[in-house]
């Protein structure tokens, strides 16, 4: 490795400096005490679990945390090892990471970025944890992520779909597993034309923050390009929890698709009071009234009950994937706490396997030299086919699921059935695609 990809990747700082005046180089190792942030000395080492415990999006940080819980036994050698077994990379033996055993602290993000924030420094700070994980929000994700990076440690992101994440708000010590709007758009429009024709008309309403905003500009771009047309576009605010003041004016618009960019709560709560207007009854422009969910998940099925049935959406990754990972994970989740997974808790779990494994990899755990392991790593067992971590933007490229609600389902927990597993090449982007344009990687931070 030469000297400019140490200084890139944060493994090359300056040390002594000689009777004239130059700078040595040291190297870092995980086994220097002041290498970088939090360098675990003893037995164990501390993750930081930062889920939203309180908000719109608890439900999701209520499964995001059971799955770390389960994570972290796995890794420690306890249960039937999940997904360990069908991994790829065969690197992780459940004797903890590089022979420590894990152990977690959690902070509750309660879906507000300043708070995830102080929850994530605080365990940084008081607690040690040398990386951070979790979120069911974009907006908390690029701030928890902004502040990992001026700290020094790995952040793999939770729940978070805006494009932003690894577009304009990227950075070096962040990892991202969960899929974007980009994805969802060139995954779902193909559908939505087959089903509904590309003679459409949309109303598009956004929860008003980083999320719905880019969620709401890919799914309008993908549907124009097939020939839909918007007829407009109204913001949300994050805390509503009644949305029939903003349901109303799609009645008269002459729009005949409502897109709701909503998640968690505020899509049930957005859903709900769409069909309380009757809006899945009505004939517009001589065809029936379409409602769509761009971002998808079982929790939010089970919150709208039966307003979901026929409902169209994209999700990260269904329970009910008949592959190896997807069983194995199941398989565990379920005889741990009695129900399926949800796709947030199947993102936090493989992203806590996809760190462990990386300083597995590295044989260290300086955050650069766990980012150099992820960069550019293909695997597979994980849930979603073969899965590329890319190197430019710390994106993961994958399959991605179009789903919808299911007319009969057979359980409270048989509530979506995918109708199509979109191939990784049809949602794949370049790097400098416009809808991502606008920030830098960077270079790799390894902190004190």
């Amino acid at each position: 490795m030469s000297k400019t990809d140490l200084s890139r990747r944060g493994l090359l700082k300056t040390g002594a400096v000689t009777s004239a005046g130059l700078a040595l180089p040291t190297i870092f190792t995980a086994q220097s005490a002041s290498a970088f942030t939090n360098d675990p000395t003893g037995g164990s080492v501390t993750l930081g679990f930062n889920v939203p415990q309180t908000g719109p999006y608890a439900d999701e940080g209520a499964d995001e945390l059971r799955a770390y819980q389960l994570a972290v036994e796995h890794l420690n050698g306890e249960g039937d090892g999940g997904m360990l077994n069908t991994f790829t990379s065969k690197a992780l033996e459940g004797s903890g990471i590089l022979g420590k055993k894990v152990e977690y602290v959690t902070g509750d993000t309660q879906t507000k970025s300043d708070a995830a924030r102080a929850s994530a420094k605080s365990m940084i700070e008081k607690d040690g944890a040398i990386m951070i994980t979790g979120g069911s929000s974009s907006g908390v994700a690029v701030a928890v992520q902004g502040l990992c990076q001026e700290a020094g440690v790995i952040f793999m992101a939770g729940l978070t779909h805006s494009n932003d994440t690894t577009g304009k708000d990227k950075k070096a010590n962040g990892f991202r597993h969960f899929f974007n709007a980009y994805m969802s758009g060139a995954a779902l429009a193909p559908v939505l034309k087959n089903l509904y024709g590309d003679d459409r008309k949309a109303y598009h309403l956004t929860a008003d923050y980083t999320w719905g905003w880019t969620q709401e500009e890919s799914i309008k771009a993908a549907t124009e390009a097939l020939g839909w047309e918007t007829v407009n576009t109204v913001k949300t605010p994050l805390a509503a929890t009644d949305f029939s003041s903003y349901i109303a004016p799609v009645l008269n618009s002459g729009a005949d698709v409502l897109v709701l960019n909503h998640y968690g709560g505020n899509m049930v709560n957005s859903l709900t009071n769409a069909v309380q207007f009757g809006l899945r009854e009505k004939e517009v422009n001589g065809k029936n009234f379409e409602i769509v969910v761009p971002l998808y998940s079982r929790l939010m099925a089970k919150g709208a009950g039966e307003n979901v049935k026929g409902i169209h959406g994209s999700t990260n990754w269904h329970w009910s994937l008949q592959d190896e990972g997807s069983k194995a994970f199941v398989r565990s989740f379920g005889t741990k706490y009695g129900f399926p997974p949800s796709q947030a808790a199947h993102t936090c779990y493989v992203q806590t396997l996809l760190y462990a494994d990386a300083v597995q990899r590295a044989g260290s755990f300086n955050p650069c030299a766990v980012a150099e392991a992820l960069e550019d790593f293909e695997f597979d067992g994980m849930g979603n086919g073969k899965t590329l971590y890319r190197g430019d933007d710390h994106q993961c490229f994958k399959d991605v699921l179009v789903v919808r609600g299911k007319e009969n389902p057979t359980s409270e927990f048989d509530l979506l059935e995918v109708v199509e597993v979109t191939p990784r090449a049809q949602v794949e982007y370049a790097a400098d695609h416009p809808m991502f344009a606008g920030g830098q990687l960077g270079s790799c931070n390894p902190g004190s």
